[in-house]
């Protein structure tokens, strides 16, 4: 996955909204972990919704770096700003507590991709990481018949997202004699998350499986095993829908991806958010959480899910 530059992000920035909110339209602001080409999917579907709701302001907004102190630093300065609602994914949610609950006293708070449970967020949109993690855990059952011993790459191994998946997976591959006997993490720095790979391949010659939990771990795993000439010998099993991620399952170097549906965040979030600035709070569930399925890329859909792709991002 290749990072979003700043100057980029600012320019989606502007381009869904300024940050000085027009003072006749309720500002929304969908503020995410990292900056990402994961997120242009969210994007699309931010720039849908905004066709849909021209009466309010949409914003679509990366942290200047994905770390919890910048992306509350960020919701500070929206709420400064005049926003009226924000839908974040959490960089660290158990050490944003206290900030979160700050902003949900003065606006109200969502979330999406990394849920904050213990916060006083009004509710949760995303996927259920547990079942994305189940899904690949059964994956890697299909791939390794005969068991296997995996190695898996994540961004932050404190966030919701990365515990649930990792935790799902191991649920699913209980008693098929595969073992995953870590997780690396690399807090979304992407030399960092090649390394961690390199270092795997010297350090760990047993492994015969490697998952990546992020969306830009699976590319990283791939150029790394395409330098060491070992591209196919070993099981990979991917998050997500990087170009790199699409191309390695249709030629059979994964055995397959878990994809989320960030555009929907996006659009639905938007939805949600604006329904509820206007005193319709049916779209919150009693339980709070708002499940987005997840499904299982294969070389058998993989170019049926790349069309769809395209046409949502404009190609």
């Amino acid at each position: 996955m290749k990072v979003t530059k700043p100057a980029v992000a600012a320019a989606l920035s502007i381009a869904l909204g300024s940050a000085a909110f027009a003072q006749d339209k309720p500002s929304l602001a969908f503020v995410v972990n990292a900056a990402s080409d994961f997120w242009k999917l969210a994007e699309a579907g931010v720039m849908a919704a905004q066709k849909e709701l021209p009466d309010h302001d949409l914003q679509f907004r990366y942290p200047a770096q994905g770390t919890a102190a910048l992306q509350n630093a960020l919701m500070d300065d929206l709420v400064a700003a005049g926003i009226d609602a924000i839908m974040i994914s959490s960089v660290d949610p158990k050490t944003s507590i206290d900030a979160f609950n700050r902003i949900a006293a003065q606006v109200p708070l969502f979330t999406t991709d990394s849920d904050a449970p213990d916060s006083n967020r009004i509710a949760y949109l995303g996927s259920s990481n547990t079942l994305a993690g189940v899904q690949a855990g059964e994956i890697a059952v299909k791939a390794l018949p005969d068991g296997g011993t995996c190695m898996g790459f994540v961004g932050f191994l404190g966030a919701d997202n990365a515990v649930e998946r990792i935790a799902g997976f191991r649920q699913a591959v209980e008693g098929h004699g595969i073992d995953l006997i870590d997780v690396r993490g690399d807090d979304v720095d992407f030399a960092r998350a090649r390394s961690n790979v390199d270092d795997v391949l010297v350090a760990n010659p047993e492994v015969d499986c490697m998952v990546g939990f992020y969306s830009y771990n699976p590319p990283k795993i791939y150029e790394a095993l395409q330098a060491a000439g070992k591209l196919g010998e070993i099981t990979v099993i991917a998050f997500d829908e990087d170009p790199i991620t699409l191309g390695a399952v249709r030629q059979g170097s994964f055995a397959g991806t878990v994809v989320q549906d960030p555009y929907q965040w996006g659009y639905q979030g938007m939805k949600l958010m604006a329904s509820y600035l206007e005193g319709d709070t049916s779209g919150v569930p009693e339980d709070g959480l708002i499940i987005v399925p997840t499904k299982v890329i294969d070389q058998s859909n993989v170019d049926a899910f790349e069309a769809e792709l395209k046409a949502r991002i404009g190609g």
